[in-house]
């Protein structure tokens, strides 16, 4: 169980918050959802299949890690793959007792849902009674049965908790008083344990009942729904309870076997009860092949989708392709034909490397149909298609009406009214009326061709049955075999002599076919040559032959006896030896699989624990990085705060002591001014005209000239310094664009140096993950 503690810091150090919550948030992670074998001992741990059962053992097995490490100690720190560190060895020892059992628990749950349906679908079928354990509600499973496991405030209510009762005490009904229940003062709602709580209970707690005598109740006919299968009711659980009702209905309105004389009825009612479920039952296969139906086209469809996407992804590659390597030969085309000019530039200037002039040979340049006698070039100043409209015939009879009708006036007749001829019919045949060889394949063509016609066209009449008795025709009698009247006695003992060559050559014919038949069947000869045996010599010798055949079997059945009895414990010796190899071998080969399937697994985890590594240390690198970025702005921001604070303070400082200044000057100005106007007063009261006019005198003298002369003197000394400064600022200038082009350069520089050092840390990056 983990336990999160929350720290709360002041806000004037943010980086120490958040360096403490990434270390919590690290802690936290390395902490798992549920222990390794929470499949065999927590029994609100379900898991889907046999499969899931299994993959979670294999997990439990990898993550326990009973392989042990034992180290070797001539290669102990070695990198070599060849030379391992260390060697693995696989643990006796098992976490789980042997009296555990590590088999899934879902056949059970199979076979109970199997019966469910039974004794859904047959009512005649008795569901065997589950026997519960005991749920030692006032035990080790009393913080089940609380509402909640913790109440931070005291609350003054009953909680809600279920007792078992005991078996050796009777049911006894609660009293229906409704007086107020005694409330303790302290009530312990919940315990906080280190171990896995479920907050939620899979099934909803089912407590005992007691049915009273000669009373079935209708509820308990629903005690094969459970929750999750078949609670909370739908739509299909109604209609099975309707139906079921419905079916109780019926049985009620059957009659009794006892009574002989309903007997046909009940059997009539019992065939069209049936045959109503049947009809029921075939609706709802029918409703599960739709939907498995409409599933499968799904699936196609998705199937269609994904093939299509591979087949569009295949072309694209495989377009893709083909455009690279088509661009990758023009390309090299290209190439070529650029060596190829510079190559021949190259030959051309090699064959005049002083560069002198030759004269031109003529004979050399008509020899060659290359040269530029033949085929000038346009390059250089040659285009053998000018004035080629010097060269046009023109003609009279050519380009005029005229001229044609005139010179088609003086043709001859064959040539404006052609005379055509029939062609002659190919000859195929010789003189002497036979076919020729090249016209004998296509005559056999042709009758072939006819023949299929003549049969595709052939139309089948039905024979219809005669009417009346027909007449057999009689086939007309064969004409005699003509005979050669001889001459002489030498021509008729030639034909003799001929006619009996021809006798001896088809018997010699008949005699071989005799022979090849009973060469083919010669088995078959002699099988009824021994099963037919006539003459009393045959027979004795086929008995001679039989006692033979029966001594020879004798010594042959005794000589394979004592054989036998010799090679049978030998056999057996090396049965036993090689059925103990076999199962060595067997057994090895098992051990090296699991062995190699290991080590497979640990190589899995060696690259995974080495690309997490990496990824972490690459998380790390940037999570520094953005710290130190982080507090670099922090700084700046810090320091801008201080300057603009300071910077206000000054402003406010300097703006007090200007008003103040200002309202004490103004002040002693008014003073002084009161002084002197009180002076002035006392003067302009005292004053004569003489003495007016000195001081106007001495006014202007005092300040109007010398206002004047400085002025001029001002504007001498500005014209003669304005060269001056003048060329001051022409050299500023011309400095100050220097550096501030050299400025620009280093700063292009110094960029480019820091993408290039950027680059090398990312290739280091990658090649380190």
């Amino acid at each position: 169980m983990s336990h999160a503690v929350t720290i709360q810091e002041p806000q004037a150090q943010p980086q120490v918050s958040q360096t403490r919550y990434r270390e919590r948030s690290r802690a936290g992670s390395h902490i798992s959802s549920n222990r390794a074998y929470d499949f065999l001992y927590d029994p609100l741990f379900i898991v889907s299949s046999e499969k899931d059962h299994t993959q979670a053992n294999i997990q439990a097995t990898l993550i326990r890690s009973r392989l042990r490490k034992v180290p070797r100690f001539k290669t102990m720190f070695s990198n070599l793959i060849h030379y391992p560190r260390y060697s693995l060895y696989w643990s006796k020892s098992d976490p789980v007792p042997p009296f555990i059992s590590r088999e899934w628990k879902g056949h059970e749950e199979k076979h109970r849902e199997a019966l469910r349906q039974l004794a859904i679908t047959d009512t005649s079928f008795q569901m065997p009674r589950e026997v519960y354990e005991d749920p030692e509600v006032t035990g080790k499973n009393r913080y089940k049965y609380f509402e909640r496991p913790f109440l931070p405030f005291f609350q003054q209510m009953p909680f809600n908790v279920v007792y078992a009762i005991s078996k050796a005490e009777p049911y006894t009904f609660p009293p229906t008083s409704t007086k107020h229940l005694s409330i303790p003062s302290k009530l312990t709602v919940g315990t906080q344990t280190d171990y896995r709580d479920a907050d939620v209970q899979t099934d909803p707690y089912s407590p005992e009942y007691v049915v009273c005598q000669d009373s079935i109740p209708e509820l308990l006919t629903l005690a094969t729904l459970t929750w999750g299968r078949g609670l909370p009711a739908g739509q299909a659980e109604v209609e099975m309870i309707e139906r079921a009702r419905e079916k109780r209905a019926w049985e009620a309105t059957l009659p009794a076997l006892s009574d002989t004389s309903q007997f046909e009825k009940r059997r009539k009612m019992m065939n069209e009860m049936e045959r109503k479920e049947w009809a029921f039952r075939e609706q709802e296969i029918e409703k599960l092949q739709e939907i498995r139906l409409e599933v499968l086209k799904e699936l196609l469809r998705k199937r269609e989708e994904n093939q299509n996407e591979v087949n569009m992804k295949h072309l694209n590659a495989r377009w893709s392709k083909l455009q690279e390597a088509k661009e990758a030969k023009m390309a090299k085309i290209q190439r070529t034909h650029v060596s190829s000019n510079a190559i021949r530039k190259l030959v051309g200037k090699g064959k005049n490397i002083e560069g002198k002039l030759e004269r031109r040979n003529i004979i050399k340049d008509y020899s060659d149909y290359a040269s530029q006698v033949y085929g000038p070039l346009s390059r250089l100043g040659c285009f053998p298609d000018n004035n080629s409209e010097d060269f046009v015939v023109k003609n009279y009879y050519l380009n005029t009406y005229e001229g044609l009708v005139e010179l088609e006036s003086h043709l001859p007749d064959f040539v404006t009214q052609p005379r055509i001829r029939a062609p002659k019919p190919k000859v195929i045949t010789t003189k002497a009326g036979f076919l020729k060889r090249a016209a004998r394949l296509d005559y056999e063509l042709a009758e072939v061709h006819k023949a299929l016609l003549g049969k595709k066209n052939k139309v089948l009449e039905a024979r219809k049955p005669p009417r009346f008795l027909q007449r057999n025709p009689i086939p007309q009698p064969r004409l005699p075999t003509p005979t050669l009247e001889m001459t002489s006695n030498e021509e008729e003992e030639i034909e003799m002599a001929v006619i009996y060559l021809q006798k001896l050559l088809r018997g010699r014919v008949v005699q071989n076919m005799m022979f090849e038949g009973k060469e083919k069947r010669l088995e078959l000869i002699q099988e009824l040559r021994t099963c037919h045996a006539l003459q009393e010599n045959e027979k004795l010798v086929k008995k001679a032959e039989k006692q033979v055949t029966l001594a020879l079997q004798r010594q042959r059945n005794l000589h394979e006896h004592k054989v036998s009895l010799v090679e049978n414990p030998l056999a057996g010796l090396e049965g036993r030896a090689l059925a103990d190899m076999f199962d060595f071998l067997s057994k090895e080969l098992v051990r090296l699989q699991e062995e190699r399937r290991i080590h497979a697994f640990v190589m899995l985890a060696e690259r995974q624990r080495r690309v997490r590594e990496a990824e972490e240390s690459g998380r790390r690198q940037v999570e520094k990085q953005r710290l130190r970025e982080e507090d670099e702005i922090f700084k700046e921001a810090i320091k801008v705060h201080h300057s603009t604070i300071s910077s206000y303070l000054e402003d406010i400082i300097l703006n007090t002591e200007a008003n103040t200044a200002e309202e004490q000057a103004r002040a002693e100005i008014e003073k002084m001014a009161e002084k002197i106007n009180d002076i002035a007063y006392e003067i302009e009261s005292r004053r004569t005209c003489l003495q007016s006019e000195e001081i106007v005198a001495e006014l202007v003298y005092s300040f109007l000239i010398p206002e004047v002369q400085k002025y001029f003197v001002k504007e001498k000394v500005r014209n003669a310094q304005r060269k001056h400064i003048l060329a001051a600022h022409q050299i500023i200038h011309s400095c100050t664009e220097s550096m501030v082009q050299k400025r620009l350069t280093e700063g292009q520089q110094d960029e480019s140096s820091n993408a290039a050092m950027l680059l090398e840390k990312e290739t280091q990056n990658e090649n380190n993950s």
